[in-house]
């Protein structure tokens, strides 16, 4: 059998009309596109290559628009007869369904060549084909790129920016005739029935790839040369009409930026771009004080230069190389046609991209052109290599002045590499008043008792050590032999490259009267973003005088994550007989379990970081507190959505508060930080579990009865399908809920976070509040929940309304 054994072993051909084999034709090569109505509609690229046609099954067909990069699944190869095959497969065969064909005619290398065939088998082999089409649809340059240490044999289908190429969307289907669109298919029940569809990538910020400083390049290998621009990394992720700007390390600059983020709304795909946001001064030189300036107060314009596309319409593009992504993104940024997205201009030698600057550079960056995209890593196949003797160094600390006027005396310099921090010096020039100011106001909420490196050195004024999380970038002479900086200034502070991974392992620190011992600090959590254990913790330390009003005399549940919110999870609610003895615990009798539990009570910050080290990245509170187990103080409506978009949950929450102010009742809302929202309701221990569940099961009813259109009280997923699951069993003795403030395990590390119903509206995303964000938010914040203690429901009264 050969070369086609696989495709024989798959048909029975007493049962199905497709061809058995087939002779090559002429000397022209052939391709055919067959439109294959299986269990899911499809599209078979085929090309004739050594007497068989390779095949491609392309989910959502060929396109004709470059931007449009599309997945094709390498499969069997078919005979050659197989190019003229239309018809039905019969059901219970392989691949049974309706077979049309969409486009044939012929193709060519796009590389002149003695030997065709041996070239594309070349280029095939390679995972990187350029050919010409020659058919009705199809024209012109087309290439097959191939998914490097992919699972399936994964291919990308990209048409090639010719005159044939069009700049529009472009649907395959629209070129199929509606009589045969309509066709029922063999193995479907109905015509109407669509496949289902899984989604491949959940579209959100990447870590970007890093460069690794250089002082020359290894000029034997093949590189391509770009201006080392002196403004801030922005990673931008446009979906569905909407845009955020991310720094590098995952702050959101969206609002800061907005000028940018308002063209890339325009856009027209779903893209992840990395780039660097810049400002010029008025003789066009990249000002990074100009940029800071701008910050503070955004006039003049700003320019986004960007230099790589991570993803595109579907697809990471990350196992591309360099110079592919490079193709691609000139097409993306061409079509957006907007003078302040700029493609960030690159050469094969630095005397050609001189000639293509025409803006002044803090240096170059010098990339191997075959270099894949390495989300989150440092990579050797990029280098940077700068006109001036500078670096960047974390802060670790700063000294008290000797003159009280000023506000720092000397910044604490270090420098880490993985897991170790080294002491690189103080720097005690580079900034005037104001900016000293702003540099303490910075640094004083990063204090920490614990010196972050082991070094010594001398120093006659007070030392504050620090959490090492600002950047900054330092220029000087030389490096001592001691490995100290000779001759420091400061330049400028980083803010779009805070670390938040500077933990040790291991560290013991005091809080309080306790001394906690933290373990396994770097252990990642959140892998998508690449946040440890130690940011968990340092993130609760941050928000604890915010969280523990919600915590105090509470039970807790612990739902321990220990290697992450991927690793298993497990509930603990007995505390352990080993735990320390200055943890505070509260006995509770459990009829399920017919025994007394103690459950946690975390009433200061040492019992929150307690938790923390566990692995609780979430905290989930009773509703009740422990003096008065069986009244709730709270009823709480959880609005969940199964499969329907958040706007629905949105409406239902309005829906809810419409009812309660008609019931003359004030409620509260927040995030849950998952996929909904959490509605409040203060009884203030008045009533029994019973009757809080009760009252919460009518509302729910009451709420369903206004929009069942949406809405559902059935428990089980199955029977409330794209809808917006009104959840009041929440109200039972037992039951917690993720507290106010409360990190989630979900990978974008979002927080659940108290609204004002003003809040409430189409335009709140789940994703408003992480970890990121909401340490910022809290400096100047205005609880919005102050009022809920002093409020209370009478739901004797409420029930003489209702009669």
């Amino acid at each position: 059998m050969g070369k086609l054994e696989k495709y024989y072993q798959k048909r029975d051909f007493s049962h199905t009309s497709e061809p058995k084999g087939g002779k090559e034709t002429g000397k022209k090569l052939t391709f055919v596109v067959q439109r294959h109505h299986a269990s899911r509609l499809h599209y078979d690229f085929r090309l004739e290559l050594d007497g068989v046609l390779k095949s491609w099954a392309i989910p959502k067909g060929p396109s004709l628009n470059p931007l449009d990069k599309r997945l094709a699944i390498m499969v069997e190869d078919h005979p050659l007869d197989y190019q003229r095959f239309e018809g039905e497969i019969p059901k219970g065969n392989y691949g049974a369904g309706n077979v049309l064909i969409w486009d044939k005619g012929y193709y060519e290398p796009l590389l002149p060549s003695a030997d065709v065939q041996k070239e594309i088998k070349r280029e095939l082999h390679n995972g990187d084909l350029k050919i010409v089409l020659k058919g009705s649809k199809l024209k012109g340059e087309f290439a097959l790129v191939k998914f490097q240490n992919a699972e399936e044999n994964a291919w990308l289908l990209i048409k090639h920016k010719d005159k044939f190429a069009v700049n529009k969307a472009y649907n395959s289907e629209d070129e199929v005739p509606a009589s045969i669109k309509k066709k029922k298919n063999v193995t479907s029940s109905s015509s109407t029935t669509k496949p289902k569809t899984k989604e491949t990538h959940k579209i959100g910020f990447q870590k970007p790839m890093l460069a690794t400083s250089a002082d020359a390049i290894n000029e034997k290998d093949e590189w391509i040369y770009e201006p080392k621009l002196d403004g801030y990394r922005i990673i931008s992720v446009i979906k569905n009409g909407e845009t955020e700007l991310f720094s590098r390390n995952a702050q959101n600059y969206t609002v800061k930026y907005g000028q940018i983020a308002d063209v890339l709304r325009e856009v027209g795909h779903t893209a992840i771009l990395d780039g660097e946001i810049v400002k010029l001064n008025a003789k066009g030189v990249v000002d990074f004080n100009a940029l800071q300036n701008f910050n503070k107060k955004p006039t003049g314009k700003i320019y986004y230069y960007v230099f790589d596309l991570i993803y595109l319409n579907g697809h990471f593009l990350t196992e591309l190389s360099l110079l592919q992504r490079k193709e691609l993104l000139k097409t993306f940024i061409d079509q957006l046609n907007n003078p302040q997205i700029v493609f960030t201009p690159f050469a094969k030698s630095l005397k050609e991209l001189e000639k293509e600057m025409h803006i002044s550079t803090e240096g170059y960056l010098a990339k191997q052109i075959n270099s894949k995209y390495y989300l989150g890593k440092r990579s050797s196949e990029w280098l940077k290599i700068k006109n001036e003797n500078d670096d960047e160094f974390l802060i670790a600390g700063y000294t008290e002045p000797q003159n009280k006027n000023d506000f720092i005396g000397a910044l604490l310099l270090v420098e880490k590499k993985g897991n170790e921090i080294t002491f690189r010096g103080k720097c005690g020039t580079g900034w005037n008043n104001e900016m000293a100011q702003e540099m303490r106001s910075l640094l004083q909420p990063l204090e920490v008792s614990i010196k972050p490196f082991k070094e010594s050195f001398s120093n006659r004024t007070k030392i504050h050590y620090v959490n090492p999380q600002i950047m900054c970038t330092v220029k000087f002479t030389e490096l001592t032999p001691e490995g100290r900086l000779r001759h420091p200034v400061l330049k400028d502070i980083r803010y779009d490259k805070m670390e938040t991974k500077t933990h040790a392992q291991d560290k013991t620190q005091k809080i309080g009267s306790v001394t906690l011992k933290f373990t396994n600090l770097g252990k990642v959590y959140f892998p998508e973003l690449n946040l440890s254990k130690g940011d968990v913790i340092n993130y609760y330390d941050q928000v604890s005088d915010h969280i523990l009003p919600h915590l105090k005399n509470r039970a807790l549940s612990l739902n321990r994550h220990p290697n992450g919110i991927h690793g298993e999870s497990f509930y603990q609610k007995d505390t352990p007989e080993s735990s320390p003895a200055w943890l505070k615990t509260t006995p509770i009798y459990s009829e399920s379990n017919d025994k007394q539990i103690d459950y946690l009570v975390c009433n200061n910050k040492a019992s929150l970081l307690y938790m923390a080290n566990l692995g609780c990245i979430e905290i989930n509170p009773w509703l009740s507190k422990i003096s008065k187990p069986d009244n709730p103080d709270y009823l709480v409506i959880d609005l969940d959505p199964e499969n329907i978009d958040f706007k629905y949950v949105i409406d239902t929450a309005l829906a809810t508060n419409e009812l309660c102010i008609q019931l003359g009742l004030k409620s509260f809302v927040k995030t849950s930080g998952s996929t909904g929202l959490h509605i409040f309701l203060h009884l203030g221990a008045k009533y029994s579990f019973d009757s809080s569940r009760i009252f919460a099961e009518w509302l729910a009813n009451s709420i369903h009865q206004r929009i069942p259109s949406f809405t559902s009280i059935e428990r089980s997923p199955q029977k409330r399908q794209k809808k917006v699951y009104i959840d009041f069993l929440q109200n039972r003795k037992g039951q917690t809920i993720a507290a106010p403030f409360s990190l989630r395990p979900k990978p974008e590390a979002t927080v659940s976070w108290p609204l004002k119903w003003k809040q409430v509206n189409h335009k709140l995303k789940m994703n408003d509040y992480t970890i990121f964000n909401v340490p910022d938010l809290l400096k100047n914040y205005t609880d919005p929940w102050s009022e809920l203690a002093k409020t209370s429901v009478n739901l004797k009264s409420i029930g003489a309304k209702l009669e």
